[in-house]
């Protein structure tokens, strides 16, 4: 993948790391955050309408379309996008 592409990526979903979890269901930043997280690594999406916090750095996104994708960042400080 493109260098430029991975840094914007985690520029993106830094931010949405630092959310306050208990606020992250309904936190429409984060929603848009993992959006393109999950675009830039180039699985289909369309648009998160949900999320569950599982832990610190670890999300379940579900999208609009149907799609469900666990977010997260592993110890090496890279950002995973899993179906």
């Amino acid at each position: 993948m493109n260098r430029l592409v991975v840094v914007a990526a985690l520029a993106m979903i830094v931010p949405a790391f630092s959310a306050v979890p208990s606020f992250a269901q309904d936190d429409a930043a984060l929603k848009k955050d993992l959006t393109a997280v999950i675009a830039l690594h180039g699985l289909p999406c369309g648009q998160v309408v949900a999320v569950k916090v599982q832990a610190e750095n670890d999300y379940a996104a579900s999208c609009q379309d149907g799609n469900r994708y666990h977010v997260y960042m592993n110890a090496a400080g890279r950002v995973i996008v899993e179906k």
